[in-house]
């Protein structure tokens, strides 16, 4: 039996539990399809959990420079993982249930859980069902990116993802990728108490950053011991007889550095490996995002993709406004488009450190303003 609906949602990120909300408002019945973990990124491996730990590191940190505050502590801070994570499962799991709770009690949606995979434009099996649809909106998110690069199957790494699950204190965190993503661990490994060095290809950390924040950053890191390897031009993954290393090429220092755990973090890629878009005729681009035109309809009629999957925004905020979007065109004859919106990014470590020659230079700027 093929069950049919006015629109099919895969994926329940950011985007998709607002859109069936919207949709189901307007009288469409609506099928939504979630494979595991309901709320995406942000809520399960994102936003929600790093930012529970990075408040679990900034109160370590704050504790440590107690005396700087005239708070005299007499024995040293510790952290213990175990209850980090507990404190962070906690946070996630109110939101992933909440997110199930609200689709599972809205009025004409039904939820599927399982793989979705196309078996034409507008029909989509998941497990024994097929689901039939003349709208069909993909809202699949991405993971973190393992590049085939020298040793990566030999060695165990952690992503940004299995990080989040670790619960002991690794002795030497390396993390290749001095981005975004790899600092905001970093900076939080450092501050639990872990010994961190960041291996990074550029010349310098956040290489899309201007020059000034790039320095301003490194400062800041370097001024909490994070130890910092540049110009690693040619990294190799090796077991040592200590732990697990890093061979690098770089302009200076030695040619490897071996820790106790590696994080890989340089960069994502898009969940659309397995959706059978061949099957409905969606094209991708070389990196496996889906491509759409500026109101995010695919090349076929009838297909949009939402969130991080189409590779024009890799935010909650941007993921959001893509339902916006989709909807207002949609239901209220809008006509918004992804170019009206203005992109911001963020890196997210803390600046707390009250020697900062980047503060001091942006305010010498401010200062000599007229």
């Amino acid at each position: 039996m093929k069950q049919d609906f006015d629109a099919i949602i895969v994926g329940a990120g950011q985007a998709g539990p607002s859109l069936a909300g919207r949709l189901t408002q307007a009288g469409w019945t609506v099928a939504i399809v979630e494979r595991k973990l309901f709320g995406g990124t942000c809520v399960n491996n994102g936003c929600t959990p790093t930012k529970a730990m990075v408040a679990s590191a900034h109160a370590a940190h704050i504790a440590r420079r107690g005396s700087d505050f005239g708070v005299i502590r007499h024995e040293p801070v510790s952290v213990d993982m175990k209850q980090v994570l507990a404190r962070k499962d906690a946070i996630v799991m109110k939101s992933r249930t909440g997110v199930e709770s609200w689709l599972r009690g809205m009025e004409r949606c039904t939820v599927f859980t399982g793989t979705a995979r196309f078996e034409s434009p507008n029909e989509i099996r998941v497990g024994d069902e097929v689901i039939r649809a003349k709208n069909v909106f993909l809202n699949v998110g991405a993971r973190p990116s393992v590049p085939d690069m020298p040793g990566v199957r030999e060695v165990p790494l952690l992503t940004s993802t299995t990080i989040l699950d670790l619960d002991e204190l690794p002795q030497h965190l390396i993390v290749v990728g001095g981005s975004y993503v790899g600092l905001e661990f970093a900076q939080m490994y450092r501050r639990f108490g872990a010994e961190v060095t960041v291996v990074e290809r550029k010349s310098r950390l956040v290489p899309n950053e201007d020059q000034d924040l790039s320095s301003g950053i490194q400062e800041i890191l370097q001024s909490e011991g994070i130890q910092l390897r540049l110009d690693a031009n040619c990294i190799r993954l090796e077991n040592d007889g200590k732990g697990v290393a890093i061979g690098l090429d770089c302009l200076e220092g030695h040619p490897k550095v071996t820790g106790s755990r590696i994080l890989l973090a340089v960069g994502r890629r898009p969940n659309t490996d397995d959706l059978g878009l061949i099957a409905a005729g969606v094209q991708t681009d070389e990196r496996g995002y889906i491509t759409v035109d500026d109101q995010l309809q695919t090349s076929v009629s009838g297909i949009w993709a939402l969130g991080d999957c189409n590779g024009r925004g890799a935010f909650t905020h941007t993921s959001y406004n893509d339902f916006e979007i989709v909807a207002d065109n949609l239901l209220d004859k809008a006509s918004r488009r992804v170019s009206d919106r203005i992109p911001v990014s963020a890196l997210y470590i803390d600046p707390l450190w009250r020697r900062s020659a980047l503060l001091k230079r942006r305010c010498a700027r401010v200062d000599a303003l007229p």
